[in-house]
């Protein structure tokens, strides 16, 4: 009887740490830490953007002094855009992402509307310093676009490693993981700015 019941115990240590290897607790951790770096790199780059802004409106508006009304509106899309927050923890929350969405698409539009006026000053664009001020800017769209990209896939890891069999049964049981929300472009960011001469 000792020996079955030994035997048995053995089998049951032995199931017990396959089925612990196979749960997914730590993949489903990883997943998530690599949805909150990918999180942290957009607000890098969002920031690094909202640092060039303000060097770029001053020298556009030593060459288009009556330009004000476009000049008013990259600052205050930029003040928009740093004043919205998104926490980490605040990324499963669906209206927080549009919010912040929203925001940085009204920033990205007034800055495409001053770009197009910039067309009107070909001094300005000869400008060494606004020059080296607009390859820096887009430099840093496209690494906001690239982060965006590189967030979405992995919350689409993280989001399938937390429903995925057997693992939704660990988040279940202990974790208690939420989907992530995807970033997504704001509705009014897939329409061309208008600008008008």
């Amino acid at each position: 009887m000792k020996k079955l019941l030994k035997a048995s115990l053995r089998a049951f240590i032995v199931m017990g740490l396959i089925l612990a290897t196979s749960c997914g607790y730590n993949v489903m951790q990883a997943n998530e830490e690599a949805v909150l770096k990918a999180w942290a790199d957009i607000e890098s780059q969002l920031q690094r953007r909202a640092d060039l802004i303000p060097n770029l409106v001053e020298v556009v508006k030593g060459y288009a002094k009556h330009e004000k009304e476009t000049l008013t509106a990259v600052i205050e899309a930029r003040a928009k855009a740093t004043s919205i927050q998104l926490r980490p923890e605040m990324l499963t929350d669906p209206k927080a992402m549009a919010a912040f969405s929203r925001a940085q698409g009204e920033l990205s539009s007034a800055l495409a509307k001053l770009m197009v006026i910039v067309e009107k000053y070909p001094d300005l664009k000869a400008n060494e310093h606004f020059r080296g001020l607009q390859h820096q800017l887009e430099g840093t769209e496209n690494r906001i676009s690239v982060a965006r990209q590189r967030y979405n896939e992995a919350v689409a890891t993280f989001n399938y490693s937390i429903r995925k069999f057997p693992y939704f049964i660990t988040n279940w049981l202990f974790l208690k993981l939420e989907k992530k929300e995807y970033y997504k472009a704001d509705e009014a960011s897939k329409s061309a700015p208008k600008v008008q001469f």
